[in-house]
């Protein structure tokens, strides 16, 4: 590379490195209790979220895993089996989400 040299007093500016922004930075998620279109049980909804499908699955299996549920990605909404509201709340804010109750 050679040497060049400039009477400018601001030489060009090196480009900043980008920063990662964290995926959950910003995001909102939505948790509410539903059991339409499924036989009366109940299901806790988390929604709002903005992930690739492969996001989607790992936050879907921590869930199950700290609720004691199975659940599954629909629509790109996580569904977790019975009401587990504030446990999906406390472990969504323990990973960096905020969280909003919506609905009954």
């Amino acid at each position: 590379m050679p040497i060049v040299y400039s009477t400018d007093p601001d030489p060009e500016p090196k480009p900043k490195p980008a920063v990662k922004e964290s995926p959950t930075k910003g995001q909102v998620a939505r948790i509410w209790r539903d059991s339409k279109r499924r036989k009366g049980k109940t299901v806790t909804v988390v929604g709002n979220l903005h992930h690739d499908p492969a996001t989607f699955e790992k936050l879907c299996t921590d869930l199950k895993k700290h609720c004691g549920a199975g659940g599954t990605v629909r629509d790109g909404e996580i569904e977790i089996q019975g009401d587990h509201r504030e446990k999906i709340a406390a472990r969504l804010q323990a990973l960096g989400y905020k969280t909003k109750f919506v609905g009954g």
